[in-house]
This record gives C-alpha cells, structure tokens and sequence, in this order.
C-alpha cells in the first residue's frame, strides 16, 4: 500500500455510508516529561518512547478532503508540525449529518482519549500517511 492508500481507503468508506460522515481529526505533538530519565531520553532521541499532546482538533466531511496531502497542507497552515494524527468518524442518522453538538463532544471525547492514551480506537497516521503502530513496556 502507498503511504496515503489508507487515508484514501477511509475517505472512501466514509463517502459510502449510507448516513452523512464527520471525519475527526486530533493533530499530537511528541514530547518527553521534564522528569524524563536517560534511558528515555535516549529512546526519544532514536524515534521511540515519548508521550503524545493533543495540540489541535477539527472535523472534516469526507467530501472536503482530497486526500492525505490536502489534509496535511491545510494543517502546516492552521498548527504547528505534528508527530501523529488521531482520526475518528461519527455517524450521522436517519440520512441527516451528525449536528455541530454532536461532533463537538464527539472531538472533546476523543482528545481525552488520546490524553490519556486510549486510542486504540482511532487511525492513527505520521505526517507521511504512515500507520503508526504503539507498543507498551
């Protein structure tokens, strides 16, 4: 798979549903804790370890996206450089969009899931539209 297929595959599946889809989108930035001890620090330092922030949310319809790289441009525009990006999708019903309260507190669930680290739920991609996998230990 290419590294933007899987972001096409889910604006492709969320097009398809039969109800309207809001994409939901938690931009992180990594960081070590100011405690942090040599042995993580030298892991951040090769690429591992470390602890994700939420920096910024947004929600997107599927048809206001292109594809990966639309996404990414429209957030070096809008934050900081992200490490990982945590993307979510809420249903709509009865053939009507999810209403602005319901993503709103959809979005707000979702940063305090990746704050506390339960985003097991969630895609999660690099800036280059790369799978980001987590390992524990």
């Amino acid at each position: 798979m290419t590294s933007s297929s899987h972001f096409d595959d889910l604006l492709r599946a969320a097009a398809a549903q039969a109800n309207p889809q809001r994409l939901l989108f938690v931009f992180t930035e990594a960081g070590l804790p100011a405690d942090a001890t040599d042995a993580q620090r030298a892991a951040f330092g090769a690429g591992g370890g470390g602890s994700l922030t939420p920096m910024a949310c947004v929600d997107k319809r599927p048809d206001e996206l292109s594809d990966f790289a639309a996404l990414v441009a429209e957030s070096r525009r809008a934050c900081p450089p992200w490490a990982v990006v945590f993307i979510g999708a809420l249903s709509g019903q009865g053939g009507r969009a999810p209403s602005d309260a319901q993503v709103d507190a959809a979005l707000e669930s979702m940063v305090r899931n990746v704050r506390d680290g339960s985003f097991g739920a969630y895609m999660a991609l690099d800036p280059a539209g790369e799978p980001v996998g987590f390992f524990s230990g």
